[in-house]
């Protein structure tokens, strides 16, 4: 397509949006719900053919040599498939947020005023390889009353354009207004930039994916974002940590599923346990076939990890892979992380309750955890039923995001012929 004919199709696209979020902005729970309930059972009847899709997206990037974590990420099989549609059937079973009161205000007058929380109106959600994003996004969206555009990456335009289908047109048969769910389904790039310019139509952009694609997105767009960056997370094995604990957190939060935001980049250690816990975790990570890049001492404890250099603190590796660093104190471990950290997700394990409520206080970051995994911080974990991403920035929303994140604030004043004087 030529960048004028990709202009005119995601205007109109971005139009059919707007158009339908007012008559979605009216609807009933009830009437939203059974919307979410024909697009879970139109997932649960297409599995083969969903499948079928994902495998040549699949196919395609292992050809291109994408990582092994980043194929992982793309990949959907019968088990991320009922996820999914157990994600839909969460998020029918939340409280509709729209109309829910946030405040009643007392007023010197004789007038009512009330907060209540009302649909953002159209979302553009630009993602990258998890084509589950596209479900979760779409089902958030529809139960908070927004309509949605949807601009996967290249990688699972396949995967993407079967899921948008089968949801779309479940969701239209039982009443959901037809522009409701919006893709974009070119993979021309030259569309992002076009969407993100649409301030007339779209209200709200949510980038997940790359700090480069999420870095473009908040240079160019004329539209608010919401986003987060890198996910650099940390996580801290106390002095005073039970290190059969550490160590069963420390290999979770990096090989459970490496690919993803929150999975831990790099592991500190205080100097006390250091000599009796990296060998073991070390071994531990060889194993899985994760390289190690350590600091000077890890290194002169664990002879076989390469040496870090300080590119590795910064570094988000998306794959079997991290950083690792003995330090003297706890606030050394809270300085580092607050230095080199992204904001996103941090642990500490360890059995002193002073030193995990100083950690929890003075690290900067959405989520903080005390002897958990990082990677527990997601929507379904935190009964959000399932989430749209995860914010790094403090104004409007941070962590992960549901439902109610989905939704603004409109001042509901009820009077009787009140004027000013």
């Amino acid at each position: 397509m030529e960048n004028n004919e990709i202009k005119q199709a995601v205007i109109m696209k971005a139009s059919a949006a707007k158009e339908a979020s007012r008559a979605l902005a009216i609807m009933t729970a009830q009437q939203k719900n059974n919307m979410l309930a024909a697009m879970a059972d139109a997932l649960a009847q297409n599995v083969k053919e969903i499948i079928f899709h994902n495998e040549i997206d699949v196919e395609a990037a292992k050809e291109s040599g994408l990582s092994s974590a980043l194929i992982d990420r793309l990949t959907l099989n019968e088990k991320r498939i009922d996820d999914m549609i157990k994600g839909v059937k969460d998020v029918i079973l939340l409280e509709d947020p729209v109309g829910t009161a946030v405040e009643d205000c007392k007023t010197s007058i004789e007038i009512e005023v009330k907060k209540i929380r009302v649909p953002l109106g159209v979302i553009s959600m630009i993602y990258e390889s998890r084509p589950n994003v596209t479900v979760d996004a779409a089902t958030l969206c529809l139960k908070a009353g927004n309509a949605i555009i949807l601009k996967g990456g290249s990688e699972a335009i396949n995967s993407n354009k079967i899921l948008v289908k089968i949801i779309s047109e479940a969701g239209v048969k039982a009443g959901m207004p037809a522009g409701t769910i919006q893709f974009i389904d070119t993979t021309d790039r030259s569309a992002v930039l076009e969407m993100i310019k649409l301030n007339n139509f779209i209200d709200l952009i949510i980038p997940r994916g790359s700090e480069e694609l999420v870095n473009f997105v908040n240079h160019h767009s004329s539209i608010p974002v919401l986003s987060h960056g890198k996910g650099l997370c940390h996580t801290y094995i106390d002095k005073d940590a039970d290190l059969e604990m550490a160590y069963k957190i420390a290999f979770n939060a990096k090989c459970q599923r490496p690919g993803v935001c929150n999975a831990m980049e790099t592991l500190l250690v205080h100097k006390d346990v250091a000599q009796q816990f990296l060998p073991k975790m070390c071994k531990g990570y060889f194993e899985a076939g994760v390289k190690i890049n350590g600091c000077h001492i890890s290194k002169s404890i664990v002879s076989d990890i390469n040496a870090a250099t300080d590119e590795n603190w910064n570094k988000e590796y998306h794959d079997l892979e991290l950083s690792m660093k003995v330090v003297n104190s706890l606030e050394e471990a809270i300085a580092h992380i607050n230095k080199y950290g992204s904001m996103h997700s941090e642990a500490i394990v360890t059995e002193n309750k002073e030193a995990a409520k100083k950690f929890l206080m003075e690290v900067d970051a959405a989520a903080v955890f005390h002897n958990a995994s990082t990677r527990l911080h997601d929507g379904s974990v935190f009964g959000l039923g399932c989430e749209i991403g995860t914010s790094t920035q403090k104004l409007h929303a941070r962590g992960s995001m549901g439902i109610k994140e989905l939704t603004t604030t409109k001042y509901i004043v009820e009077g009787n012929g009140n004027i000013r004087k």
